[in-house]
């Protein structure tokens, strides 16, 4: 048995859900500033992903905030010092950010960066380490400037990984020395189920997604990750590269083997794929048939194999909220989740999104992924997103936010004893931001309150919810265990 260890305890937020400023100090317009609130339905969190030329040009033509609520996220461009100092209080040992690309390089292409993006994060990157606070960083969190999806075709395109490799040296030249972890993309797998958000491809109307440009988006962008890497380990020796996909956890919904071989390949496809790619260094032979049957053909280019293989990154990451069901029944019930959606678990409670609450999932996740990979690993997005009331007094009382927590934290403390090198617990959205799923400011995961609407609308104040002085004394209380 492995014998209990301390861990990093620690918060996140996402540049383009958090940030605000889109139109400030020469900031370009992103994919994320096109994707506008739509009134919540049971499935909204798949509805609002699924983005044609049309809505961007309507997006395009807004001037203001309006229904767009990542424009103003958090407004975190305006009360960056407070957070920093409310994140210092609640005690946590790492922050995990990422940086606009389009705010250091506002169309992707420029030869050379913002200078006034350039201050807003040399700023960020002192500050949060002058505060004590190790640094995870996300190079790019689901923001592509749209820019170079309207002229390059996003990612279908190998110049990307040009202009990433730009945008790469950029960021470690300037604070490579802050920067303890990082991971290159966030949830890359999302390229193959939310190709806008992963990859920034747009869906034509009334049309399928070209499979063939989703996986050849990717393909680049793994090549994006193990340049990045390769230029991290020249101009930042110590920081230590990841690897991010979403996970679902599937179960099979019966015990034929049809459900189980579903489940196999569900797992395969969705979750594996990435990881074997960024974390093994090679493509895995499973996906031969996929390819295969689905028409799929990918260019590579000489010396890509061998570039996955030698900058294959160090830890593995991923962001857990839900487990999913898989079946080759086609009449069930159905609920979202994570940018999917998912046949109803009967054994599972779920929250007003319909995500499926599901603690012992997160032990197998991490469970599977140590078995796959032998990697230490960052569980770098977890949390519950639910709608929470501001109080007369300024209190919010989210004790069900508590009892999430509570829940997994006991599922993290039996996977360690289960033998998973377990580096970290990063909380996302530790302090409120929009909601990438379903585009709303309502659904709020954090810990600190941020008095904002749908529409951009408030005081967009601070306040600390109950879940603020708990997770407090708990990252207290762990520590304190192993100074014993």
């Amino acid at each position: 048995m492995q014998k209990k260890k301390d861990i990093l305890w620690g918060g996140a937020t996402a540049s383009s859900q958090y940030e605000g400023g889109y139109d400030l100090d020469g900031k370009g317009l992103d994919t994320q500033d096109c994707r506008p609130y739509l009134k919540r339905t049971s499935d909204a969190t798949t509805a609002t992903r699924l983005l044609t030329q049309d809505v961007i040009d309507e997006a395009k033509k807004c001037q203001g905030i309006g229904n767009y609520p990542f424009r103003k996220g958090s407004d975190g461009y305006h009360h960056i010092d407070e957070d920093i100092a409310l994140l210092k209080e609640l005690g946590i040992d790492i922050y995990r950010f990422s940086i606009s690309w389009a705010r250091l390089y506002p169309q992707g292409d420029e030869l050379e960066p913002n200078k006034k993006g350039i201050a807003f994060y040399d700023h960020i990157f002192k500050e949060v380490h002058k505060a004590g606070m190790k640094i995870f960083l996300t190079m790019n969190h689901y923001a592509v400037p749209l820019y170079l999806v309207e002229n390059y075709g996003g990612w279908t395109n190998r110049k990307l990984v040009t202009f990433y490799e730009r945008f790469a040296r950029t960021v470690f030249e300037h604070w490579g020395q802050y920067i303890d972890y990082f991971l290159p993309f966030n949830e890359i797998n999302a390229g193959y189920f939310s190709p806008y958000n992963g990859v920034g491809l747009v869906k034509e109307k009334d049309k399928s997604y070209n499979q063939s440009l989703v996986f050849q988006s990717l393909h680049h962008q793994f090549i994006a990750s193990a340049q990045t890497i390769k230029i991290a380990r020249e101009l930042s020796p110590k920081s230590q590269s990841g690897c991010m996909v979403a996970c679902f956890c599937y179960y099979p919904l019966t015990s034929s083997p049809e459900d189980n071989l579903k489940a196999v390949r569900d797992e395969e496809i969705h979750q594996w794929f990435a990881v074997d790619i960024l974390a093994n260094g090679h493509y895995p032979s499973y996906m031969d048939r996929f390819f295969r049957e689905n028409d799929i053909h990918l260019k590579m280019e000489e010396g890509d194999e061998a570039l996955l293989k030698e900058y294959a990154c160090d830890f593995v990451s991923f962001s857990y909220y839900s487990s999913s069901i898989a079946t080759v029944q086609e009449d069930g019930q159905q609920t979202a989740g994570n940018l999917v959606v998912s046949t109803k678990n009967p054994y599972l409670k779920a929250s007003e999104w319909g995500w499926q609450i599901d603690p012992i999932g997160l032990r197998i996740m991490l469970n599977k992924m140590y078995d796959r990979t032998q990697k230490p690993i960052f569980i770098s997005e977890n949390g519950l997103g639910a709608r929470d009331q501001l109080n007369s007094d300024f209190s919010i009382h989210d004790p069900y936010r508590i009892d999430y927590l509570k829940q997994h934290f006991k599922q993290i403390e039996e996977a360690i004893d289960d033998g998973v090198d377990v580096i970290g617990y990063i909380m996302w959205g530790v302090i409120d931001i929009v909601s990438a799923g379903s585009c709303e400011m309502a659904k709020r995961y954090g810990v600190i309150y941020v008095d904002g609407d749908n529409l951009g609308n408030g005081t967009y104040k601070r306040y600390k919810k109950d879940s603020f002085k708990w997770y407090h004394n708990y990252i207290q209380a762990q520590h304190q265990q192993f100074k014993k």
